[in-house]
């Protein structure tokens, strides 16, 4: 639930070609090594591919109603289709983030079987909206290269299925946080599946303003993780923590808008890359969201209190944690090029895992 938090390695444009062919059909789709769909997703936002890519539709010609040996050695398992559906990379982060934030508002570690709860909940939920989102895109998912093998424009999943799944998903996993947590988690989560899936998802073929409200979807996830160890609703901690994530979706969307700049535009996505195609608007939001990711960072390590050595030793290492993709924002502003990009790109990957566990570690002891 994000504007699309990738956590691959993106920085390789090699490619493979992949045919699937189902029910007298045939569809062609490249996959591409390049960083893969948070944001926006969970929040979406991109998943991930490269600028230079070309995006594709389905092919025309028919296929045999046969599946060769070499195209049946290649096809994912049912069971691998329905765990894509929910975009498990941005599950992943989003379980991090959960783990950091619970540790965060209990100041240690919670019980195993609590967090294990915690998990699971989260995790329902939010694999309930990236599916959710990749049901209402699975037309326009055709056009590109980087989504075309997914499961429903591939068509190895059946849309009535995937929406009984994805329904499935969200009711138990709402289910689970409030028997084992209360509602404030809860509506976090329905909060978190509501804006992700009926307002930014439809945003993404509307307005480049659809970013914002990805990194929105993508951070409130933090709430589930930091009410459910007994945190406050209201506390500027767990607010902190959500313009942390909201913050840093910026630089590594932008980044990622950038390097998949045509195909967004081919399929009708507007993001900063196709209104303004000179860069200039996405390098000046990659900088003012690591200027905010930092200045988050610093307020968290302040807040707690404690020993002003303690204090200033945990604010140093935030500002380090930062500086680097501050930098590479800097850089992909004064040249917005794929190189740059990339940069950008890794900088961010390593950035929120920093700065979670210098605050983590600073606030436990």
């Amino acid at each position: 639930m994000s504007t699309e938090i990738l956590i691959a390695d993106p920085l390789t444009p090699s490619s493979a070609r992949v045919r699937y062919v189902s029910e007298g059909k045939r569809v062609d789709s490249q996959r591409e090594s390049h960083p893969r769909d948070a944001a926006h997703e969970l929040a979406d936002g991109p998943d991930d591919a490269d600028g230079a890519g070309q995006g594709r539709g389905q092919d025309a010609e028919a296929a045999a109603p046969t599946t060769t040996p070499a195209v049946a050695a290649t096809r994912p398992s049912l069971f691998s289709d329905y765990i894509q559906l929910t975009k498990p990379r941005i599950v992943t982060m989003i379980l991090v983030t959960t783990v950091a934030s619970a540790m965060i508002a209990a100041g240690g570690w919670i019980a195993t079987l609590d967090m294990l709860w915690l998990l699971m909940g989260t995790a329902m939920v939010a694999g309930s909206a990236g599916a959710a989102n990749q049901i209402w895109e699975r037309r326009i998912d055709c056009n590109m290269t980087r989504t075309a093998s997914r499961p429903l424009p591939a068509e190895r999943v059946k849309l009535l299925p995937a929406i009984l799944y994805t329904a499935a998903l969200v009711v138990i996993g709402t289910a689970i946080l409030v028997w084992q947590f209360g509602y404030a988690p809860a509506l976090a989560g329905v909060a978190t599946w509501l804006l992700y899936v009926l307002v930014y998802t439809p945003m993404k073929t509307r307005t480049a303003w659809n970013t914002t409200v990805g990194a929105v979807a993508g951070a409130l996830p933090v709430l589930m993780g930091y009410t459910a160890a007994g945190g406050g609703i209201g506390d500027w901690t767990g607010w902190l923590l959500v313009a942390v994530l909201a913050a840093w979706q910026y630089p590594h969307f932008m980044a990622i808008a950038w390097l998949y700049r045509r195909q967004y535009g081919e399929a009708g996505f507007c993001m900063s890359t196709t209104v303004d195609p000179s860069g200039r608007s996405a390098g000046a939001q990659s900088i003012a969201g690591s200027i905010a990711i930092l200045g988050c960072s610093v307020a968290l390590c302040v807040i707690p209190g404690g020993s002003i050595p303690g204090t200033i030793i945990a604010s140093v290492a935030a500002i380090f944690a930062c500086y680097p993709m501050l930098r590479a924002s800097i850089r992909f502003s004064a040249t917005p090029d794929d190189v740059m990009a990339r940069k950008l790109l890794r900088s961010s990957l390593l950035v929120l895992p920093a700065v979670l566990a210098i605050v983590t570690v600073r606030t436990v002891l």
